[in-house]
């Protein structure tokens, strides 16, 4: 078997890794060794190509069983301690040539082995053979045996599946390029599960260069190598960016089940007869002072004095970095143009990038990420040409480390900041609150139309308690549908944040009010306003006075209304007790005979009857006269509101 060096490999950021093997080799298969959990991967994406004149004719690989489940119908099993006894008593029934000592052979069809006693030796043990003329048995001593030679074509079979299966891991599978035969240039590419590679930056900056503040950005890309081989001069990438990505279950059997149909009876009872059928933005901000920092020594490159301190220069000089990058549509690669070795089971680190970046320093403050106290910022312009993989990066300034931060994902000439240090020397305290303020009124219909808006406002206090200035940009969450007001104009915006550059003296305080609103519209009835309220509104020049006269006319001639319904209301009250009344006199009545003093009394019920007709009838026109009037008030009202 003939193996293949990886000489390229590529490393996503998803958990993904691209290899590329590529040898001259002899012969007609070459073979490769994947773990388990790897192989669906490799049967999605593996492509195998002849650069040569030979051809590739197919690719085996062992199906996803266990040792057992593959050895299930072999007829041969061996143990680790006694392989001739065991291949022995497999080969029961099969014709067979032992090879004995003294220069004999015995061929026949092979009985068994009886074996002795534990007490016994192993080699007195013995073989039984039936020879192949006169049927005679021969048995001779397991000792004697010097050679097995398997004339069942179906025993050596097993034998060598046996074999194979025996050497082959239960963590890993073999994936076999068949060849042509002949000289190949075999190039194997694929993917597979790999650790995602990382970055790191160092920042090194110098505010007193000579051509203006000025930062060495230095990024080392750091992968691993969790193949089961040596890389060795092989070429490597590093993407950036996010591709879809996923498992597909390729290498699992799968077989569906189906239906299982009995065989039916076909028995004719007799003749059948069938009859026919018919057919069918951007800020110049000066530069806030850099917060007191604690000093720590970074590991020099170069010792130039016993107190040196790294500087930007000996950085670059000490560090030769060799990557060219490359677009690829939404992805970004890194190709690192010196050939790159790894031991097994080891990591490296390779330098992708290295460039000098003007900055300028900020104080931000923002409290839904640092509560009570600024930080200290630089902020660069990604002038590298390349695309800047999210990574942690270190903050060294005047040979100091003063800070870390976490590098976002930039794309190039897009500018990025670098929050590495808290500003003690600043505390900035909030206070929030809403309010509501209406903007005018309207008549429309039976509404009134408010328009409100609706206020929300942020005080940031910022005290210095420092001896020197300070310019703290203070962010204040933008949101939709609501707009400045009465509010410095601010000095940034983002999509996410207004920015307010606070300039505060030493030792002092100053306050910055944030104030946004939204205009909102609202209506209520006009039958549900007062007298009260009509005169507030007049009073603050919400209305005029025709348009309160308007709907304090209104409001008289809904509170008519509202006083005839009271009325009707209570006139079917009446009517209802008169309805009663009449229920019960017309019981009473109906006991009562028409002579006598029975007489008497029941043309007494009948007065009583009538005059209760005569109440019906007066509460009736009154009722009448009431929803006329209603009916009146009401068309006036609406003649108003039309006029």
């Amino acid at each position: 078997m003939t193996t293949l060096p990886i000489t390229r490999m590529t490393l996503y950021k998803h958990g993904v890794g691209f290899f590329e093997r590529r040898a001259p080799v002899d012969g007609d298969e070459v073979s490769l060794s994947f773990r388990v959990e790897e192989m669906n991967d490799i049967l999605k994406s593996l492509t195998a190509v002849d650069r040569g004149d030979g051809q590739v004719l197919g690719v085996d690989y062992a199906t996803l069983q266990s040792r057992e489940e593959r050895l299930a119908g072999c007829s041969i099993r061996l143990g680790d301690g006694r392989s001739l006894r065991d291949l022995l008593i497999s080969l029961r029934g099969r014709r067979v040539e032992l090879r004995l000592d003294q220069g004999e052979t015995a061929v026949g069809i092979l009985l068994g082995l009886d074996e002795l006693p534990d007490r016994q030796p192993v080699a007195d043990s013995l073989v039984s053979l039936l020879q192949d003329d006169g049927g005679q048995v021969q048995t001779m001593a397991l000792g004697r045996v010097q050679s097995v030679t398997i004339l069942d074509e179906r025993g050596a079979a097993d034998l060598r599946f046996f074999l194979q299966v025996a050497q082959t891991q239960e963590d890993y599978r073999a994936v076999t390029i068949r060849l042509s035969p002949g000289a190949h240039d075999l190039a194997v590419s694929y993917l597979a599960p790999a650790p995602t590679w990382r970055v790191s930056y160092r920042l090194v900056a110098e505010p007193d260069a000579a051509d203006g503040p000025t930062a060495l950005l230095l990024g080392w890309g750091i992968f691993d190598n969790r193949l089961e081989e040596e890389l060795e001069n092989i070429s490597l990438s590093l993407v950036a960016g996010m591709p879809i990505s996923f498992v597909y279950d390729l290498y699992t059997p799968f077989t569906p089940e189906r239906p299982f149909i009995e065989e039916e009876a076909r028995t004719a009872t007799g003749p059948v007869d069938f009859l026919g059928a018919a057919a069918a933005a951007e800020m110049p901000l000066s530069p806030a002072p850099m917060p007191g920092m604690a000093p720590a020594m970074m590991a020099e490159s170069r010792a130039r004095a016993p107190q040196a301190k790294m500087s930007r220069r000996d950085l670059q000089e000490a560090t030769a970095v060799q990557t060219s990058g490359e677009a690829l549509g939404e992805l970004f690669q890194y190709h690192i143009n010196t050939p790159v070795s790894v031991g097994r089971g080891q990591s490296a680190m390779v330098p992708i990038v290295a460039a000098n970046l003007s900055y300028r320093k900020d104080l931000l403050y923002n409290g839904a990420k640092l509560a009570a106290h600024p930080v200290a910022s630089l902020r660069l312009e990604n002038k590298t040409g390349l695309t800047l993989e999210r990574g942690p990066v270190t903050v060294i300034e005047g040979g100091d480390y003063v800070g870390e931060a976490v590098l976002p994902f930039t794309a190039d000439e897009a500018e990025f900041i670098i929050p590495y240090a808290v500003e003690l020397g600043a505390r900035v305290r909030e206070q929030s609150g809403a309010s509501t303020q209406i903007y005018g009124l309207s008549l429309q219909g039976a509404y009134l139309v408010f328009e409100e808006w609706d206020i929300r406002w942020r005080e940031y206090q910022i005290h210095n308690t420092t001896s020197r200035a300070l310019s703290v940009l203070v962010e204040h969450p933008r949101q939709t549908n609501y707009d400045l007001f009465d509010t410095p104009e601010p000095a940034e915006r983002t999509e996410e944040a207004y920015r307010f550059a606070v300039d505060v003296p030493a030792r002092k305080e100053k306050t910055l009010r944030v104030q946004t609103r939204y205009l909102r519209r609202r209506q209520e009835q006009i039958e549900r306003q007062s007298y009260v309220n009509l005169q507030r509104f007049l009073r603050q020049g919400l209305i005029d006075r025709g348009t309160h006269d308007l709907i304090a006319t209104i409001l008289g001639l809904l509170e008519k209304i509202s006083d005839h319904k009271k009325r009707l209301e209570a006139i079917e009250q009446e009517r209802r007790k008169i309805y009663e009344a009449q229920k019960q006199i017309q019981g009473n009545m109906a006991a009562l005979s028409n002579t006598g003093k029975e007489g008497q009394m029941r043309a007494q019920y009948v007065e009583r009857l009538e005059a209760t007709e005569e109440s019906l009838h007066v509460l009736g026109q009154e009722e009448s006269q009431l929803q006329s009037e209603i009916e009146r008030l009401e068309k006036e009202i609406q003649r108003r509101l039309e006029g």
